[in-house]
């Protein structure tokens, strides 16, 4: 995938829309594949919290990003490319770092970064496809691919759901949830999501960006993007 860790990146959608398995509201949720941070029927909680205006920062490593995409230092210790001007607000985690959540302005996109409970990412991704894991309305598997080349572990998930509580009208919405093993050898799991009605491709990108910059916390990555 190009990471800068040398991980494989896993999508995880566990903002509103995967029900992971989270609390709905500010308590505390427990970050795992059953669990998304900021669930609402699908699992997730759905209040995202206050804004977050903590000491976050443009971070000098990967300057040769997209247009409109900064590499951006988390006050929750990792790096990670995110469109300039989003929003960011957090959901506390009983598991690892706190569920990170970036916002487009109008809230209509959306990026979210999770640590991961679960064993491996396949297991992550299995325990939220299960019945014992709430969906959200008209939730819809497109695709759940295993990234495991022998150098990086991962898993893929794409699919779509008709609402997201908690989260704006904009009919379907499409989510791409990738879930891995970073260079700390943690798991970890960084979903996009966005608007079906435009087309798929702007997601997978998105995430896509967010992933080839992405740097778990508290470890040095390299500074090539590709």
């Amino acid at each position: 995938m190009g990471a800068v860790v040398g991980l494989v990146v896993t999508l995880v959608v566990r903002d509103r829309e995967a029900s992971d398995g989270r609390a709905d509201g500010n308590a505390a949720v427990s970050a795992s594949a059953s669990q998304t941070p900021g669930a609402s029927d699908s699992g997730l909680p759905s209040d995202p919290g206050p804004q977050d205006t903590a000491a976050g920062s443009p971070s000098a490593l990967n300057s040769d990003l997209p247009a409109g995409f900064e590499s951006y230092d988390d006050p929750q210790g990792f790096t990670i490319a995110r469109p300039t001007g989003w929003i960011r607000t957090t959901v506390s985690s009983q598991y690892g770092i706190d569920v990170v959540h970036y916002r487009s302005p109008d809230g209509e996109r959306r990026l979210q970064v999770f640590e991961v409970s679960e064993a491996s990412p396949e297991e992550s991704h299995e325990l939220f496809l299960s019945d014992a894991v709430p969906k959200a309305p008209g939730f819809t598997e497109l695709s759940l691919e295993n990234l495991d080349d022998g150098d990086s572990t991962g898993s893929r998930l794409e699919y779509v759901v008709d609402s997201i509580k908690g989260e704006p009208d904009i009919g379907t919405w499409h989510v791409v949830d990738e879930r891995f093993v970073a260079a700390d050898g943690k798991l970890y799991a960084v979903a996009a999501y966005g608007a079906d009605a435009d087309g798929r491709d702007d997601e997978r990108e998105l995430l896509r960006t967010a992933l080839g910059a992405f740097c778990p916390p508290y470890t040095t990555c390299g500074t090539d993007v590709g």
